[in-house]
């Protein structure tokens, strides 16, 4: 830890000496919550009342520590199959109201992905173990141990009597990994007054791309995501009784499936580039600065060689360039055996990657219009739709606003270092909703190792990231409140 050169540097001191002090209590905790299994994937009603829970629970937290918190009613969601399930609600909580301090909104969530021990955990994924100073639990590192992160650093503020350098307000919701399902309805309706007063908006939802080196995170790609369908029939034929004399609508597909890119990952639709923002001088160093060896994550991916050979060609097409790839096949014979049928009906799933300042709408039409050129070169008989199903924006921040200047100060107080300034290769929605509809700087501020293994078997924190990241947030209120001294 480096010594803070601030005014505040005495009461820096204090918190990270109390934080010290109350780990245990602080993991024990993230103990507590991540029993509860609150996975908003599977469509289950035992599962969704283990969301009311959760959200009970991190409301209770929160009241304790002295704020106001309104638990707001979604209502319900009518699922495919006829059934109706009631969503969680989001928590809108506050805590400080004065006039001459900044007001800092956190933004996390506190459902989890499925997890069974059978899916290969080498623990129970809702009992958090120890091993090695590593905290394993479905959860642990996306995202409760970042939302209890923020809480504890709240509460250090409040159980050593410390005026709270700024307003806080908290919005947690519980269907994140299921599409944040009503939340951008509830942010459009609350932002002429609860997000009112909000001058920045925090999201710790990511992280860090190194197990040591903390990141700030600017930026990430949106996801356009396809269906191509090709039709002869809706019943499949005997290959040896039509092989020969039909249009297979598998042949199609792989033909349009294989017209998207070439062999070095090159998106083939024209136009597809056109609106990729240009790379800057400015930007072009920020590369060079990001600590990545390159050997140890193919090493680590498990990859015997990338589609670039350095370290800044790869963080660029992970991050600032597009990228298509090819999900699967639905109706394909994909089963193990020897089955000869020729499928009536397939439909083929892609999705492209956005970046600044591509739109959904414009690479709709580039997509149509390519894959409808290919099918028609190809004369056949069948019935061919494209769909986009999905359309969402990429995200990018300024990197010189006060709050990116306000973290990396506090992460050289906590961690000694300057950070990684990166980028997410993947999609974060909210980050983008939040930045359209109230307008103020949003930062991305990860705790978590690499290694995390986030949605993954054996997920997990480092006790050493969930306890600095605790006093990581704690800097980052005492940084912020400073701007505005």
């Amino acid at each position: 830890m480096s010594s803070p050169s601030s005014p505040h540097a005495g009461l820096v001191e204090k918190v990270f000496r109390y934080m010290d002090l109350h780990q245990d209590e602080f993991v024990q905790r993230l103990k507590e919550w991540v029993a509860i299994e609150s996975d908003s994937v599977q469509p289950v009603p035992r599962l969704r009342q283990e969301l009311f829970r959760m959200m009970a629970l991190a409301a209770e937290e929160l009241r304790r520590l002295g704020a106001s918190v309104d638990l707001e009613d979604l209502g319900s969601q009518q699922l495919p199959d006829g059934q109706t399930l009631p969503i969680p609600p989001v928590i809108l909580a506050e805590l400080g109201n004065e006039p001459g301090k900044p007001t800092v909104c956190f933004y996390g969530h506190l459902d989890v992905q499925p997890a069974t021990q059978a899916d290969g955990w080498l623990t129970d994924p809702y009992t958090l173990t120890e091993v090695d100073g590593k905290l394993y639990g479905r959860g642990a590192t996306d995202n409760k141990g970042p939302v209890l992160a923020w809480i504890n650093a709240m509460s250090a503020f409040r159980a050593l009597e410390e005026d709270l350098p700024v307003n806080i307000k908290v919005i947690i919701e519980g269907m994140e990994e299921a599409g944040s399902v009503a939340l951008e309805e509830l942010v459009k309706r609350e932002k002429d007054r609860f997000f009112s007063s909000v001058d920045y908006i925090v999201i710790s939802d990511n992280l860090w791309l190194s197990q040591r080196r903390p990141a700030l995170i600017y930026g990430t790609r949106g996801n356009s995501y396809f269906t191509v369908e090709v039709t002869c029939r809706d019943q499949d034929f005997h290959s040896g009784t039509f092989g020969g004399i039909l249009h297979e609508p598998m042949a199609d597909l792989v033909a349009l499936l294989g017209s998207l890119t070439d062999s070095a990952g090159h998106i083939l639709i024209p136009g597809i580039y056109d609106d990729v923002a240009p790379l800057t001088e400015e930007e072009k160093e920020l590369y060079g600065a990001i600590d990545l060896d390159l050997e140890e994550y193919r090493n680590s991916s498990r990859v015997k060689k990338f589609l670039f050979n350095t370290k800044e060609e790869i963080l660029m097409h992970l991050w600032r360039y597009p990228s298509l790839s090819i999900h699967g096949i639905e109706g394909a014979f994909d089963e193990p055996g020897t089955k000869t049928v020729i499928p009536g009906r397939v439909i083929g799933k892609f999705s492209i990657r956005l970046v600044p300042h591509m739109n959904t709408s414009v690479v709709e039409k580039q997509v149509q219009q390519h894959l409808q050129y290919i099918f028609s070169q190809r004369n056949s008989s069948n019935q061919m739709d494209v769909s986009m199903v999905l359309g969402l924006h990429p995200w990018i921040a300024d990197i010189k606003d006060h709050q990116y200047l306000a973290a990396k100060r506090a992460i050289k107080t906590v961690f000694g270092t300057e950070p990684d300034m990166i980028r997410d290769g993947s999609t974060i929605p909210i980050a983008k909703i939040f930045q359209d509809i109230i307008q103020k700087s949003v930062l991305m501020l990860p705790l978590g190792a690499v290694d995390d293994g986030e949605h993954s078997q054996n997920e997990k924190i480092n006790r050493w990231n969930y306890i600095e990241g605790s006093k990581l947030f704690a800097a980052f209120f005492l940084e912020v409140a400073q701007l505005h001294e």
